[in-house]
Protein backbone atom coordinates (compact mmCIF):
# COMPACT_ATOMS: atom_id res chain seq x y z
CA UNK A 1 0.00 0.00 0.00
CA UNK A 2 1.40 3.42 -0.79
CA UNK A 3 2.48 6.28 1.76
CA UNK A 4 -0.83 8.16 -0.08
CA UNK A 5 -3.06 5.94 1.41
CA UNK A 6 -1.54 5.98 4.92
CA UNK A 7 -1.55 10.04 4.68
CA UNK A 8 -5.69 9.52 3.54
CA UNK A 9 -6.04 7.49 6.76
CA UNK A 10 -4.12 9.82 8.70
CA UNK A 11 -6.07 12.42 7.75
CA UNK A 12 -9.80 11.15 7.68
CA UNK A 13 -8.43 9.91 11.72
CA UNK A 14 -8.02 13.89 12.21
CA UNK A 15 -11.01 14.78 10.58
CA UNK A 16 -12.56 12.37 12.93
CA UNK A 17 -11.20 14.12 15.81
CA UNK A 18 -12.35 17.45 14.76
CA UNK A 19 -15.98 16.29 14.14
CA UNK A 20 -15.41 15.12 17.85
CA UNK A 21 -14.61 18.52 18.77
CA UNK A 22 -17.38 20.77 16.70
CA UNK A 23 -20.36 18.79 18.37
CA UNK A 24 -18.60 18.80 21.86
CA UNK A 25 -17.89 15.77 22.67
CA UNK A 26 -13.93 16.14 22.75
CA UNK A 27 -12.90 15.73 26.62
CA UNK A 28 -10.33 17.41 28.36
CA UNK A 29 -10.30 14.82 31.11
CA UNK A 30 -8.54 11.26 30.91
CA UNK A 31 -11.04 8.73 32.27
CA UNK A 32 -9.00 6.04 34.83
CA UNK A 33 -6.51 3.66 33.26
CA UNK A 34 -8.76 0.57 34.43
CA UNK A 35 -11.92 2.19 32.42
CA UNK A 36 -9.45 2.50 29.24
CA UNK A 37 -9.00 -1.32 29.74
CA UNK A 38 -12.38 -3.14 29.31
CA UNK A 39 -12.09 -6.54 27.62
CA UNK A 40 -15.65 -5.29 26.58
CA UNK A 41 -15.97 -4.33 22.64
CA UNK A 42 -15.91 -0.62 22.38
CA UNK A 43 -15.49 -0.31 26.56
CA UNK A 44 -19.61 -0.37 26.61
CA UNK A 45 -19.35 -1.17 30.16
CA UNK A 46 -16.66 1.80 31.03
CA UNK A 47 -16.66 4.37 28.53
CA UNK A 48 -19.30 6.32 26.10
CA UNK A 49 -18.59 5.91 22.44
CA UNK A 50 -17.21 9.12 22.21
CA UNK A 51 -14.60 8.45 24.98
CA UNK A 52 -13.49 5.12 23.51
CA UNK A 53 -13.08 6.79 20.07
CA UNK A 54 -10.80 9.60 21.88
CA UNK A 55 -8.87 7.92 24.44
CA UNK A 56 -8.78 4.44 22.48
CA UNK A 57 -9.48 4.12 18.68
CA UNK A 58 -7.88 7.30 17.81
CA UNK A 59 -4.64 6.85 19.78
CA UNK A 60 -4.35 3.23 19.14
CA UNK A 61 -4.93 3.73 15.32
CA UNK A 62 -2.63 6.84 15.02
CA UNK A 63 0.12 4.86 16.50
CA UNK A 64 -0.55 1.85 14.03
CA UNK A 65 -0.40 5.01 10.77
CA UNK A 66 2.89 6.46 12.27
CA UNK A 67 4.36 2.72 12.30
CA UNK A 68 2.50 1.78 9.06
CA UNK A 69 2.17 -0.92 10.95
CA UNK A 70 -0.66 -3.96 10.62
CA UNK A 71 -4.26 -3.17 10.96
CA UNK A 72 -6.38 -5.05 12.47
CA UNK A 73 -8.97 -7.57 10.21
CA UNK A 74 -11.49 -4.98 10.09
CA UNK A 75 -12.32 -1.93 11.54
CA UNK A 76 -15.63 -1.73 10.92
CA UNK A 77 -16.80 0.49 13.74
CA UNK A 78 -19.78 2.36 11.39
CA UNK A 79 -22.42 0.28 13.18
CA UNK A 80 -21.83 1.20 16.55
CA UNK A 81 -21.51 4.83 15.64
CA UNK A 82 -24.60 4.77 14.18
CA UNK A 83 -26.05 3.79 17.31
CA UNK A 84 -24.08 5.49 19.92
CA UNK A 85 -24.61 9.03 17.59
CA UNK A 86 -27.96 8.57 16.28
CA UNK A 87 -29.58 11.02 19.18
CA UNK A 88 -27.30 13.82 17.64
CA UNK A 89 -29.77 13.19 14.58
CA UNK A 90 -28.38 15.45 11.71
CA UNK A 91 -25.72 16.83 13.69
CA UNK A 92 -24.29 13.49 13.19
CA UNK A 93 -24.22 13.19 9.74
CA UNK A 94 -20.72 14.57 9.18
CA UNK A 95 -19.25 12.55 12.08
CA UNK A 96 -20.86 9.74 10.74
CA UNK A 97 -19.29 10.15 7.33
CA UNK A 98 -15.84 10.61 8.77
CA UNK A 99 -16.44 7.34 10.22
CA UNK A 100 -17.34 5.59 7.31
CA UNK A 101 -14.60 6.77 5.58
CA UNK A 102 -12.12 5.69 8.23
CA UNK A 103 -13.67 2.65 8.06
CA UNK A 104 -13.33 2.24 4.26
CA UNK A 105 -9.89 3.64 4.24
CA UNK A 106 -8.37 1.31 7.05
CA UNK A 107 -9.96 -1.61 5.14
CA UNK A 108 -8.19 -1.20 2.21
CA UNK A 109 -4.77 -0.65 3.73
CA UNK A 110 -5.66 -4.38 5.64
CA UNK A 111 -5.93 -6.01 2.23
CA UNK A 112 -2.74 -4.69 0.94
Amino acid sequence: MSSQQWHALADALLRLELGLRALGLWSDTRPAAERLNSPAPFCVDTLTFEQWLQWVFIPRLALLINQQGRLPAACNIMPMAQEALAPLGRRGQPLLGTVAEVDRLASLLVHR
